[in-house]
């Protein structure tokens, strides 16, 4: 395997990242081990299989700042998907010890903001921070149709669609809007999910667009928490598609978690056809939910979990 360093100090092959990933040839697997400091950079990185490897979530950051009503340089708003701090693809990536981050600010200024665009095959983030306010994790693929013109603006716009498997462990991923939404398969264990207060009358923190069969979101053994949201403010999700699913298993919801959980998308009619379950919820959000959202009991939580796990753990 390849291994090269980034380190703004000059001790390392390259001072930036982007131009370690670079370096790096599609075919070859790689390793890049990032030193600590704040590497302010847009990256794309696009291999078939790579590691990006940081010195701590505090100690190495990668920080950009666009948003979805900023302007781009080729003359129109930025839209969603071209506002990412970092976009994978690929077949297989892994990310560990460091912090994504988008700076843009809150979406009523800057619109929606990703921190990281994740379209690999499989990907998995180990000991990462993912911190941003409206969008900042996209679990790829797109749906198959835009809703508004320029919607899909980026870069798989055109691109057929193709599934990824994505694992988080570990991770803190902050956000006020949708911070966690897209059509792939993914399992997030014992991760914190921060509802950063902006000032919004309601949030939201998953938007699962994936198909019907799918695996949909599933979290395990999570901490939902907020930085003082009103209580009863914030829901675990809403489908950006009527197939969407989240499930939520074993895992502490704060006050700020809205007493039905999840939520119909706006006002369309067809959010009865997500599946939304939970099982196992404490803490002060936890409640009995409507029949919208589906109990499990602990057989079918655990069946869940162990299909979750076999799908989308590293191997």
């Amino acid at each position: 395997m390849l291994t090269i360093t980034a380190a703004q100090d000059g001790s390392g092959d390259f001072a930036t990242v982007t131009e370690a990933v670079l370096a790096v040839p599609y075919d070859c697997p790689a390793e890049i081990r990032i030193g600590p400091g704040i590497y302010r950079e847009k990256l794309v990185c696009e291999k078939k299989d790579i590691t990006l490897r940081g010195a701590g979530p505090e100690q190495t950051r990668l920080v950009w700042g666009d948003g979805g009503k900023l302007p781009h340089p080729d003359g129109r708003p930025t839209h969603t998907f071209r506002s990412y701090t970092a976009f994978f693809s690929g077949e297989t990536l892994r990310v560990e010890d460091l912090t994504i981050e988008n700076d843009a600010g809150p979406g009523a200024r800057a619109g929606q903001a990703l921190a990281a665009y994740v379209d690999s095959a499989r990907a998995s983030f180990s000991h990462v921070r993912l911190l941003g306010s409206q969008d900042t994790l996209f679990c790829a693929p797109l749906p198959e149709k835009e809703r508004e013109k320029d919607g899909f603006l980026g870069p798989r716009g055109l691109a057929p669609r193709r599934p990824s498997v994505q694992y988080y462990q570990n991770c803190e991923i902050a956000g006020d809007i949708d911070f966690i939404f897209g059509g792939a398969d993914a399992l997030f264990e014992q991760c914190i999910l921060r509802t950063v207060n902006n000032g919004l009358p309601h949030s939201w923190v998953t938007a699962p667009s994936g198909p019907a069969e799918g695996l949909g979101f599933v979290f395990w053994d999570c901490d939902f928490v907020s930085d003082d949201c009103p209580a009863g403010s914030v829901y675990l999700g809403r489908p950006w598609r009527p197939t969407g699913k989240t499930a939520v298993l074993d895992c502490r919801l704060g006050a700020h978690i809205a007493r039905e959980g999840f939520a119909p998308w706006n006002d369309r009619t067809d959010s009865v056809l997500a599946t939304f379950a939970e099982s196992g919820s404490t803490g002060a959000g936890a409640a009995e939910r409507g029949s919208w959202v589906k109990e499990l009991s602990g057989a079918q939580a655990a069946e869940l979990l162990k299909r979750a796990r076999a799908l989308c753990r590293p191997e």
